[in-house]
């Protein structure tokens, strides 16, 4: 597989120990350090009021660092307004103009760019093609659909051939199925086009689908940064596994550790995994719910409490001395009914002791 071709005006972003405080004590941003790499999209994920907005806020120019520098390319934009970065962004509302044809609303920001109107229009209409939307110039914002309302967002953004692409939380006003479609549309056009992007969103999945870094936030810092796998199969702490991808959180004991693998013990039942460097004693496993097994021979005595049919797979709810897991199971044919009394282990690969 090539590696993407990264775009000429693409540009690398960097915070370096950057905090944004509003008033005189509400930190939204503390002491961050951010890398992106020219050509690649990142993603801002974390709950409400963690600072990814502002971050992205902040690369913008639509809100300045209190303390810290932030660098595009080889320039320090710090105190530099929006209007002198060589940025474009892509909001959670669309921000078209409803009396414009789709065709003016890309135009829009070229007008103001020192394009003459022929140029500006051969510009729009190589965007809307980009995007998918060949055809659509005159029409109006209202004639469309809300993935199309959104490509056109995306368009006018483009057309400005900008070092920094930014998304603002673009898919929360689509339903389920054009979420997936218009991510797969911004996820392909970034790699075509090799642009550097910084996408922010509080939906785990779109991070996952996306991205080729995540960095997770809590509480203004940054919680953990790496790719979607890395996350999701060695997240650091209790917030990160059970923040990207549902996790089941369970009290262990580390037995023993022989050369970075840790032999574990939960109700009699064993399992040997990565220690990641921790020793013997009590310790936190987190369990994707697809990594658990449900029945068997072998393994900790659970009761089944709750058996619900989802279609394409079986959800479980068990109940043991451990407490409460939530399980999936791709066998729909054969479902155990509630009140059943199970064994429960571990797949081989996926469990992981958490490095608190």
């Amino acid at each position: 597989m090539t590696e993407p071709t990264i775009s000429s005006k693409a540009a690398p972003v960097r915070f370096e120990n950057v905090s944004k405080v509003f008033g005189r004590d509400v930190i939204a941003v503390d002491s961050i350090d951010l890398h992106v790499d020219a050509g690649k999209l990142v993603t801002l994920l974390g709950p409400s009021g963690c600072g990814k907005t502002t971050t992205l806020r902040m690369i913008a120019g639509l809100e300045m660092a209190s303390s810290g520098r932030i660098l595009i390319g080889d320039r320090d934009v710090t105190k530099l307004p929006a209007t002198d970065r060589d940025v474009s962004m892509v909001f959670q509302s669309y921000a078209l103009f409803p009396h414009m044809s789709v065709l003016e609303n890309v135009m829009y920001g070229l007008t103001f760019s020192g394009f003459n109107k022929e140029e500006a229009r051969a510009r729009a209409l190589k965007g809307l093609d980009l995007v998918g939307l060949k055809g659509f110039d005159s029409r109006l914002p209202s004639e469309l659909s809300g993935g199309q309302q959104q490509r056109v967002a995306v368009a006018r953004a483009l057309v400005l051939e900008p070092q920094v692409l930014l998304f603002d939380e673009p898919l929360s006003n689509l339903d389920a199925k054009l979420r997936r479609q218009v991510r797969e549309d911004i996820r392909a056009i970034q790699q075509d086009l090799g642009l550097t992007v910084v996408y922010v969103t509080h939906d785990q999945e779109e991070a996952l689908a996306v991205s080729d870094e995540i960095v997770v936030m809590r509480n203004a810092a940054i919680a953990q940064k790496g790719t979607p796998r890395q996350l999701f199969d060695a997240p650091n702490d209790r917030f990160v596994a059970d923040f990207i991808g549902e996790a089941n959180l369970l009290s262990c004991t580390i037995v023993s550790v022989d050369a970075d693998r840790a032999t574990i013990e939960i109700d009699g039942h064993r399992h040997v995994l990565p220690a990641r460097g921790l020793a013997p004693g009590p310790a936190t496993l987190a369990v994707r719910p697809s990594r658990i097994i449900v029945g068997g021979d072998t393994g900790i005595p659970a009761t089944v409490a709750k058996s619900t049919y989802v279609g394409v797979r079986m959800e479980y709810t068990l109940t043991g001395g451990f407490g409460q897991v939530f399980a999936v199971h791709e066998d729909v044919d054969d479902p155990i009914e509630p009140g059943t009394n199970v064994k429960m282990s571990f797949a081989a690969k996926g469990p992981v002791l958490l490095p608190e």
